[in-house]
């Protein structure tokens, strides 16, 4: 019995050390997936951390608006039936292998609300590495009216320049006659996916996606688009060609390329590049102690503690920043101003669009960051490229949205395209400014020119303006104090006024409370608006590519939030028509994607509830989580939220071969199709 005793012993103390799948990888900017995946899953789910998160995420949700709303949500009860606390509840009472697989779960429940201001991320998974492979899709209308997927024309020119390092690792893994060919592949017709009908993968993307209600939007975030970023025109590649985590290891394809007349089938494996916010690590326990626990901003902060530099941690990007689709802004200046903004899992952006493929038209002086003006002198035809409601410098911004109009104006232009692809959202009061001076003073835009919004009036909320009311805040620094709202009528509430009494609903058989409507928080601008509108109505256009940002991914998007706000009452209160670019013909495309009112996130909100009794506890770990705070209420039905309200395009104007992810080509063709002429003939409309 000793000796089996020694042998034991001896054989454990010098059996082989499992490899640590971390550090097989550690250091490496680029790796196969199923070596990020072995690390990411490394980590077996600690209950004390999964508790933690279950118990954030729940008591978070009392502060999102749409909870109750997405359990089934007219006219997307088809699409959007989560209940979120019931998902919690299930996960909580499930076992995972792992902390990774614990949080995809929780990950793909939040996308079920098909809500891109609503979602649980964590910096220790999502984009720790981002998986690619080099041929993004388009979806191309053929001269008979035929429509085929396709691999971007452009595919090869922007994965050899963005992917310069790791091109030969693709080149290398085709096959035969095909290795080393693979700039051949750009254009090629695809008729197959995986063995299966592209729009089959299309739509399964569609199901798993989120971000937006529309199915038509989740459609064509599986393509590549184009835009305008602070820095120069952006390339988004797609949910085909881009994801999150690394979870696929390769695609099979059917193809005809270019000038030929037969048919090439072949595997080509995806390949994982280390996130740009991700910290690097030598092994498992150095990378969870870098990218997996709480930060000093994962968390609120108490304002008035004064052991809190205040200053220091206002002068750095939030956590949330990283996942937001808009460019960086002053965070300073995003405190003090209300946001509406998509969150995704990958960041914003930062592929270049091909240089042949970015505006020869030379942009007009007054243009700044995201907003580029263009005049097409042949059509007295101005454009607004306009990427984002938030830029660096938000006074700089709201002046050049107004000079650069005046630009166009001067410069001749009689009409306006303002083409918000993939505008993520950003500043509210950037929209409404925009809508103000395009139009013109008038009811619909002073003293307010977006929409009646509310907020969730839940006991810890009530709570909370009862404190401030009692005095809490002096400083008149917190969200909920009633100094930073006005009424219904839009006259600011008086100081220390009991503003959020509830108002009780019943949604979907869950009693809720919201507080009174609220008002306009924008007016007086902090720029002067002209006598005037700078274009009538029937003179504006409003182009898009029928998505957002978004929602697991981003890319491919018409607008939502902020943008969604400007262009719902740019169209339901002024008549401007809307076109999207590039949907499927027969199924019905939005010209936004998701509304809000103004959306917020956990940080933020625990600054808020610092210390209560019934507030949600710390994160333990780096994780954050995007709400929806204040819900705008319906134009056409003041009764309803308008996120809850269809947003029909007038037009669905096809892509080509000459005009896919080509800005000028596609602002030219909407002028020669003479858009305010006998459009009704030239366009197809949504029905047809």
């Amino acid at each position: 019995m000793r000796a089996q005793l020694i042998l034991w012993l001896t054989s454990w103390l010098f059996a082989p050390v499992p490899p640590d799948p971390c550090a097989a990888v550690a250091g490496k900017k680029w790796v196969i997936p199923r070596e990020a995946r072995a690390c990411l899953a490394a980590h077996p789910l600690d209950s004390v951390i999964k508790s933690n998160i279950i118990e954030v995420v729940n008591k978070t949700l009392v502060f999102h608006t749409s909870t109750n709303y997405q359990i089934q949500a007219p006219p997307f009860e088809d699409d959007v039936q989560m209940d979120l606390h019931a998902a919690l509840a299930r996960i909580s009472a499930q076992s995972y292998p792992s902390e990774f697989e614990f949080h995809l779960d929780v990950y793909r429940s939040f996308k079920g609300v098909k809500d891109g201001h609503c979602g649980v991320y964590n910096y220790c998974y999502d984009s720790l590495y981002i998986t690619y492979v080099p041929l993004p899709l388009v979806l191309l209308t053929a001269s008979d009216g035929s429509q085929n997927v396709h691999i971007a024309p452009e595919a090869f020119e922007v994965a050899s320049k963005e992917f310069e390092d790791a091109i030969d690792f693709w080149q290398d893994a085709l096959p035969d006659h095909l290795k080393g060919q693979l700039a051949s592949l750009s254009g090629a017709k695809v008729f197959l996916v995986d063995g299966q009908d592209p729009f089959v993968a299309v739509d399964d993307n569609a199901k798993t996606t989120g971000g937006y209600q529309s199915f038509a939007t989740r459609q064509n975030s599986f393509f590549a688009s184009y835009l305008r970023g602070p820095d120069g025109w952006q390339y988004s590649m797609g949910n085909f060609a881009l994801k999150a985590h690394p979870l696929v290891d390769s695609v099979e394809l059917t193809v005809q390329r270019m000038n030929s007349t037969t048919n090439d089938t072949f595997s080509i494996p995806f390949y994982s590049r280390f996130g740009s916010a991700s910290k690097s690590f030598t092994n498992l326990a150095s990378y969870r102690a870098n990218n997996c626990i709480a930060t000093n901003r994962t968390n609120g902060i108490d304002l008035y503690d004064s052991t809190v530099n205040i200053q220091t941690y206002r002068q750095s990007p939030p956590p949330i920043a990283y996942f937001l689709q808009q460019p960086a802004v002053d965070p300073e200046e995003a405190r003090k101003q209300p946001m509406n903004v998509i969150l995704d899992a990958v960041p914003l952006s930062d592929i270049d669009l091909p240089e042949h493929l970015q505006p020869s038209v030379p942009a007009l002086n007054q243009s700044y960051s995201v907003a580029q003006f263009y005049v097409l002198k042949e059509n007295a035809i101005g454009v607004l490229a306009l990427g984002s409601f938030s830029a660096k410098n938000f006074t700089t911004f709201g002046a050049s949205l107004l000079n650069g109009l005046l630009d166009l104006k001067a410069a001749g232009a009689k009409r306006l395209i303002v083409d918000v692809t993939n505008n993520g959202g950003g500043y509210i009061c950037v929209a409404h400014w925009l809508h103000r001076i395009i139009i013109g003073p008038k009811k619909s835009t002073v003293p307010q020119a977006g929409l009646d919004t509310t907020t969730r009036a839940g006991p810890l909320a009530q709570l909370i303006v009862q404190e401030i009311i009692s005095g809490s805040d002096p400083k008149e620094v917190l969200l909920y104090n009633p100094t930073q709202w006005s009424n219904a009528s839009h006259h600011p509430f008086p100081v220390l006024s009991e503003w959020l009494k509830p108002i009780e609903v019943t949604i979907n058989g869950h009693l809720d409370a919201f507080s009174q409507r609220l008002g306009q928080e924008c007016q007086p601008f902090g720029w002067d608006a002209p006598d005037i509108g700078l274009f009538k109505p029937e003179d504006v256009l409003i182009v898009s590519n029928g998505r957002l940002s978004s929602v697991s991914r981003q890319y491919f998007s018409t607008c939502a939030s902020s943008c969604s706000l400007f262009s719902i009452t740019m169209a339901k209160s002024e008549g401007v028509r809307t076109a999207v670019i590039g949907g499927k013909r027969g199924i019905p495309q939005e010209y936004c994607g998701t509304v809000g009112g103004q959306s917020t996130d956990f940080s933020s909100i625990d600054t808020e509830i610092n210390n209560h009794t019934f507030a949600p506890p710390d994160f333990l770990t780096n994780s954050l989580q995007g709400i929806t705070w204040r819900l705008g209420y319906g134009l056409d039905d003041p009764e309803v939220p308008e996120e809850w309200q269809a947003h029909p395009a007038d037009y669905n104007v096809p892509l080509t071969l000459e005009t896919v992810n080509n800005p000028v080509a596609v602002w030219e063709d909407l002028a020669r199709r003479g858009i305010w002429n006998d459009h009704e003939a030239i366009f197809q409309l949504q029905n047809s």
